[in-house]
């Protein structure tokens, strides 16, 4: 028996049409981690929300000129996630691992972002990190945990070391967490930076930092995006990215390089599905992307 038979249960299907787990290239796994949320918990939701608006958008992508139906998906249904953080991380990252040797591209929805630190221990050091997020999530420690959402970059950054971390659309952080990221490799692209520089140079920028690398590991919290487009998330914040720059940013490093990417911390409870419409659409216009440098 293998993990992901042992660990997984299919609900809902993303985008309401897969291939088998053999004929396909992308498995959509659901994580509803939610343990470690200190501001508005409910992530744990998420996955089943961000499902059903997938059955209710266009799949067609105007930017990548690709239709999300003809791609090789499979939605492999929800990991079995405990209190445990740490058993929980630990079943990720076996389930993770496992679809990589399988040669698949693991589409993770979450939860909360803590699931990012498991996927990437089984992703490995030689990939670069690309995290889209209104935080750093830089601290050590945060309300008495060390491994949670608020602290899971750092490790990360020290206990994986990929070859390279660039965190983009961040207007939140404290002193600590600023510091840190200016002794360490620790890129950032602050929003500010990103409107003052615009969006052509900021898609140049982005490209130059990843020239070097041959594989990425995408995450997106949903909450770089501005509360106005994007409400229903765990830790909202003020003066964020609209959708249309978010997309212009994120599709132009989605190609072949792309090893996992994960999307994490909507809480749709807090809106009445305008949030999880945004995730999904963010993950029908990644793939499409991806499949379309595949294919060139």
């Amino acid at each position: 028996m293998s993990y992901r038979e042992l660990f997984v249960s299919p609900p809902l299907i993303f985008a309401g049409f897969q291939k088998t787990f053999q004929e396909a290239d992308y498995i959509v796994l659901g994580i509803p981690l939610d343990v470690t949320s200190t501001y508005r918990s409910g992530s744990k939701f998420a996955p089943s929300a961000i499902r059903e608006a997938s059955l209710n958008i266009e799949t067609y992508s105007f930017r990548a000129g690709l239709d999300a139906e003809d791609l090789r998906l499979h939605d492999l249904g929800d990991l079995h996630v405990t209190a445990d953080v740490d058993e929980t991380l630990k079943r990720i990252e076996l389930v993770v691992k496992e679809l990589l040797d399988d040669e698949k591209l693991p589409v993770i929805i979450g939860g909360e972002h803590t699931i990012t630190l498991s996927a990437m221990r089984a992703v490995g050091s030689n990939v670069a990190l690309v995290s889209f997020d209104a935080h750093l999530d830089l601290r050590d420690e945060y309300m008495g945990r060390t491994v949670c959402h608020a602290t899971f970059m750092r490790r990360i950054y020290e206990q994986i070391k990929p070859e390279k971390v660039l965190e983009i659309g961040v207007r939140a952080a404290c002193k600590e967490e600023l510091d840190y990221a200016e002794k360490s490799d620790v890129q950032v692209l602050s929003v500010q930076r990103i409107r003052k520089d615009g969006l052509e140079k900021t898609v140049e920028n982005v490209a130059k930092a990843l020239t070097d690398h041959k594989k990425i590991y995408l995450t997106v919290d949903m909450d770089v995006l501005d509360p106005a487009f994007a409400p229903a998330v765990q830790n909202p914040e003020p003066d964020g990215l609209s959708m249309h720059e978010f997309l212009d940013i994120l599709c132009s490093i989605c190609d072949n390089r792309m090893v996992a990417f994960d999307v994490a911390e909507v809480a749709p409870q807090y809106d009445r599905g305008a949030t999880a419409i945004q995730a999904a659409k963010t993950i029908f216009e990644v793939l499409c992307h991806v499949e379309k440098s595949r294919k060139a």
